[in-house]
């Protein structure tokens, strides 16, 4: 699991919780992050991954036309692709919009939405989002739009509940350092639920996540990603997979979905996106990190990967 590590650094996750949900009556809500329900802080034009995570009692989650999935207490929703969805008690009754259940928070206390007069809970959960200018990442793409995820068990469980308890009051109070903790805090819920996902997929599954569970595959693509600007060969990247040539290349495309050589390109790129957005060297400058010794070569092969010269990303970025 290694070759997880450098992705998940280069979406550079920002985000948090926003809003706390009570429902004390049978339920079923409509729900959809959008940028306004956690304010300021994030820019426009980002990729936005929606989650709750069940604090006490239950809730049944269902986007598009899928079977609604059962999440408990200790269970994170994932909405990698932070598709509209619904959520309840009860699927089969009619579902209402949740924006007007939100009752906006004083200053010291996180937003609530409650829903129902009983005193017994049959839902708690928190709802956040994880952003990033990584639109087209990898890990993104692979994951399903739903993932339902139960943590128990996991390292994260015995401190996450408290931890979001706290990061909630850190929030409510505006103290400088509440959104940090609260990005990394979700950020690192999220790691373990993508970790839990690649554990548990069949042994004939396919796609990106499926090589991080290949040793040999695996191998290879941690030193690629360590290692971007060498001159990578398939039969270097064999050789970090301990297999033939043949047998490397025949079982990364099928698993990956693209050939080695590829899949290095569309790497190189997401990292040179990400350096045009986060500093301020120069294209010959970026173009050396991935492995360009020409600016006019790394200019185009950008260009045709990501649709856009690498000037008009930086200056897109930057607006």
């Amino acid at each position: 699991m290694d070759a997880l590590s450098d992705p998940l650094r280069v979406l550079r996750f920002s985000g948090g919780i926003f809003l706390e949900s009570i429902y004390r009556a049978a339920w079923c809500v409509r729900s959809q992050i959008a940028p306004e329900d956690f304010g300021v802080g994030v820019p426009p034009g980002v990729r936005l991954v929606g989650f709750h995570y069940v604090l006490e009692g239950s809730l049944r989650v269902r986007a598009a036309s899928e079977p609604s999935q059962l999440a408990g207490p200790g269970s994170i929703i994932l909405l990698s692709r932070n598709d509209p969805h619904l959520l309840g008690s009860d699927m089969a009754m009619p579902p209402i919009d949740a924006r007007p259940l939100i009752r906006r928070a004083e200053d010291q206390v996180l937003p609530r939405l409650e829903f129902g007069t009983g005193k017994e809970v049959k839902s708690r959960f928190v709802c956040g989002f994880l952003a990033t200018s990584s639109r087209d990442h990898p890990l993104l793409t692979a994951l399903p739009a739903l993932l339902v995820a139960d943590l128990r068990g996991r390292p994260c469980a015995e401190w996450a509940a408290t931890s979001f308890r706290y990061a909630a009051r850190e929030h409510a109070a505006r103290r400088p350092d509440s959104q940090e903790i609260l990005a990394r805090l979700s950020e690192m819920l999220f790691v373990e639920a993508v970790r839990g996902y690649v554990e548990a997929l069949p042994g004939t599954a396919t796609g990106w996540l499926a090589a991080l569970r290949d040793p040999s595959l695996a191998r290879a693509l941690s030193a690629l990603h360590l290692q971007p600007a060498r001159a990578w060969t398939t039969a270097a990247l064999a050789k970090e997979a301990s297999l033939s040539r043949s047998a490397f290349a025949e079982r990364f495309t099928s698993t990956v979905g693209l050939p080695p050589k590829s899949y290095l390109t569309r790497w190189r790129m997401l990292l040179a996106g990400q350096r045009l957005r986060e500093s301020s060297d120069t294209l010959a400058q970026i173009a050396l990190t991935v492995g360009y010794e020409s600016e006019f070569t790394f200019s185009r092969a950008f260009a045709r990967e990501m649709g856009v010269t690498p000037g008009a990303w930086r200056k897109q970025s930057q607006r």
